[in-house]
């Protein structure tokens, strides 16, 4: 049986990681946007942003649009990886049966 990885299985960050995950590839989100859809304030957002980034599952990226700064968020193809492999350990312990 495979191990859940501790750094997605935290609710907060499980929550960013699906949200992001239903994004297309080279698509992201812009952090209002997420903190909208998952109803978490703007510091508890960033605090466990910063935990995925550093794990290499989020990319995130600060920009300029005019004068006004703009932060957006993406898995990174090791997050799509890691999260891919999170949700097939949670299908296993859900049943077993299916386990390859």
């Amino acid at each position: 049986m495979a191990d859940l990885d501790p750094v997605i299985h935290a609710q907060a960050r499980l929550r960013i990681m699906a949200a992001l995950s239903g994004l297309p590839d080279g698509d992201r989100m812009t952090f209002p946007r997420l903190q909208q859809i998952l109803d978490m304030t703007a510091g508890n957002l960033s605090v466990h942003l910063t935990k995925l980034e550093q794990a290499g599952y989020v990319d995130v990226a600060k920009s300029f649009k005019g004068r006004t700064p703009t932060t957006s968020a993406a898995l990174s193809a090791r997050g799509r990886v890691a999260f891919d492999d999170y949700t097939a350990a949670v299908r296993a312990l859900l049943d077993p049966s299916k386990e390859t």
